[in-house]
């Protein structure tokens, strides 16, 4: 890992390998080490960059932020097109989202259009927030602020594994509980006042030029089967693949499949 000034902040960031560059951006409440089935595997065949986003893992949120920061998707893409200028990287990338990831995918592909190779999209959505769900979110977030993140962990734990995980590898579904109880309690509110007001993008989905890769769990409870397979099809040229025996978290519960995928996807883009 290396400390990346990327804009207003600092981000830890994991940078290895060569050739076409994969962007991996982590989902909500996580860090970088979510790609760790993806990134030891892929950095023999591509330069794979996974940073922490700001707020989460070893990046802190701006010194500037204030006592009830807020962190939009917008500005997570900022944040990512400034960590590719600091890398000096040029040349179009493939950026590589999972859930909140996949948010930040949608604002990069809308805003750096002419820095994207291709998109990977993993267990994500299009929709906005219902006035519910935001709202669950705000709370959330005052919540986490006065009382930790215990209870994000709990709420959300039972959605992110499929079955075979909880059963196979509870040891995966430890570590996942453990880094949302370690994320940064200012980091996590920021987040989820972000995607409170995240836009909904169904409209914008036909206008992605760039190959597109949309995967998803079979038993994906916050990110439908369904749900994924719409987002797929108002995608230009979009591929579409269902991971097997795996939940919200595809990537790591079965990374020898998903690692197929990235690499027959993003060779193809070769």
């Amino acid at each position: 890992m290396k400390t990346v000034t990327a804009g207003d902040v600092k981000l830890q960031v994991r940078d290895e390998g060569s050739g076409t560059t994969i962007l991996f951006v982590h989902g909500f409440p996580l860090s970088h080490a979510m790609w760790r089935g993806q990134l030891p595997t892929l950095n023999s065949l591509f330069r794979v960059i996974a940073p922490d986003l700001r707020g989460f893992g070893g990046s802190p949120l701006a010194e500037d932020a204030g006592d009830d920061p807020k962190t939009t998707m917008r500005q997570l893409a900022d944040d990512c097109a400034a960590l590719l200028d600091a890398l000096q990287i040029r040349e179009p990338i493939v950026f590589c989202g999972l859930s909140m990831g996949g948010y930040v995918a949608w604002q990069f592909a809308k805003h750096y259009p002419e820095r994207l190779k291709g998109l990977v999209l993993c267990d994500t959505k299009a929709a906005a927030d219902s006035p519910e769900a935001r709202e669950t979110r705000l709370k959330m977030a005052e919540h986490v602020k006065k009382h930790g993140t215990g209870a994000v962990a709990e709420a959300m734990m039972p959605k992110l594994f499929g079955q075979a995980t909880h059963k196979d590898t509870p040891e995966i579904v430890a570590d996942i509980r453990r880094t949302i109880e370690q994320t940064c309690r200012r980091g996590l509110a920021a987040a989820q006042r972000g995607m409170a007001e995240r836009e909904d993008v169904h409209d914008f989905l036909p206008q992605i030029k760039v190959p597109t890769l949309v995967i998803v769990g079979r038993e994906d409870a916050i990110s439908p089967v369904d749900e994924m397979r719409a987002i797929a099809d108002a995608i230009p040229g979009a591929k579409f693949h269902v991971v097997e025996q795996a939940g919200h978290m595809a990537p790591l519960e079965q990374p020898g499949d998903v690692n197929t995928l990235i690499a027959d996807f993003v060779g193809g883009l070769q």
